[in-house]
C-alpha cells in the first residue's frame, strides 16, 4: 500500500493511494496514519479495505508528512561508502547516529525555508524507515518486524552550522522545513529489498545525486537495532539513513549551496518524488 496525508499544514487526512493514481479518503475508517494504526494489525485492516469502497479525492491536494504522532526524528551519517569518501572522511565503525528536531519535518512537496544568515544550505536525498511498532533493544533478525514501511525523505542541512560552528551536528539540521518526508509510506511488503533502490536529486533540472541503497554502509536492519539499544523506537517515528554523493559541499572545483528561487526534485525507487521550492526566511 502507499498510505498518504493530504490536506492544510496541521488539518491532514488520512488517505491511500490506488493502482490508477487516484487519492482515496481513509478518515471513514481511521482518524490518521499514526499510533497502532501503523502496526502489522493495523495495516492488515487497511490492506483489507476495497480502496474502490471509498471516497476519490478531487484535484491534486497538498501532501503533509505521511504518518503523525511521531515522538523523534532520527538520522545516521556518513552511512554510504561513497559519500564518505566525497566528503574525505573515514568510514564509520558504528552509525553515526543524531536526531533532527521535530519542527523540521514537512511535506513533500512544500517550500523549504533557506534561514536567515544561511551561507551553506545544502540538499541529501535519503531513504526514510518508518516505525511501526515500538522497538527497544531488537536484534537485527526482529528489526523488520517494527517497521512500517518506506518513504523518500531530503535531510537538508546547513553545513556552517552543522560543521564549523562547534558542538553537534543538530543545528544544521534541525531548522524549520528541513525535513521533507513522503510523499507516501509505502508499506514494506512493497519494498522486497530496500538495500537495492536507485535514487536521484537534481537541482533546477541538473542532476546532483545519483546513486543506491547498496551503497549503505549500514542497512536497515542493521540501523533499527542499533538506534533501538539507546533510543526507544515508537510508532512513527523516522529514520533517515543517508545519503549518497552529489550533495553541494562535496561539488567540484567549488562546493554549491542552495539559494531562495530554486527547485529540489528527488526521489527513490518505487518510493515516490518530491518537489521543492526554496524560499527566503521572512
Amino acid at each position: 500500500m502507499k498510505l498518504l496525508r493530504y490536506g492544510p499544514p496541521g488539518l491532514e487526512k488520512p488517505g491511500l493511494l490506488d493502482a490508477t493514481g487516484t487519492i482515496r479518503d481513509l478518515s471513514g475508517h481511521v482518524p490518521d496514519l499514526a499510533g497502532s494504526v501503523l502496526s502489522p494489525r493495523g495495516l492488515a485492516r487497511l490492506a483489507a479495505i476495497d480502496p474502490a469502497s471509498l471516497p476519490a479525492v478531487a484535484g491534486k491536494p497538498r501532501l503533509g508528512p505521511p504518518v503523525s504522532g511521531m515522538k523523534q526524528l532520527l538520522c545516521i551519517g556518513l552511512n554510504y561508502a561513497d559519500h564518505a569518501a566525497e566528503a574525505g572522511m573515514p568510514i564509520p565503525q558504528e552509525p553515526i547516529l543524531f536526531l533532527k528536531a521535530n519542527g523540521a519535518l514537512c511535506g513533500p512537496d512544500d517550500d523549504v525555508i533557506i534561514p536567515r544568515d544561511s551561507r551553506k544550505t545544502d540538499w541529501e536525498v535519503e531513504l526514510c524507515i518508518i516505525i511501526g511498532t515500538q522497538a527497544r533493544c531488537v536484534s537485527e533478525a526482529e528489526a523488520l518486524d517494527h517497521v512500517a514501511g518506506y518513504a523518500v525523505g531530503n535531510d537538508v542541512s546547513e553545513r556552517e552550522w552543522q560543521l564549523e560552528r562547534g558542538g553537534t551536528w543538530d543545528k544544521g539540521k534541525g531548522c524549520d522545513t528541513f525535513g521533507p518526508v513522503g510523499p507516501w509510506l509505502v508499506t514494506k511488503d512493497e519494498v522486497p529489498d530496500p538495500q537495492n533502490l536507485s535514487m536521484f536529486l537534481d537541482v533546477d533540472g541538473k542532476r546532483m545525486q545519483a546513486g543506491s541503497t547498496a551503497t549503505m554502509i549500514f542497512g536497515v536492519t542493521q540501523i533499527v537495532s542499533y538506534v533501538s539499544r539507546f533510543i526507544t523506537l515508537h510508532p512513527g517515528d523516522i529514520i533517515f539513513t543517508g545519503t549518497p554523493p552529489g550533495v553541494g559541499m562535496g561539488q567540484k572545483p567549488e562546493p554549491v549551496f542552495l539559494k531562495p528561487g530554486q527547485t529540489m526534485r528527488l526521489g527513490i525507487q518505487g518510493l515516490g518524488e518530491q518537489t521543492q521550492r526554496t524560499v527566503a526566511a521572512g
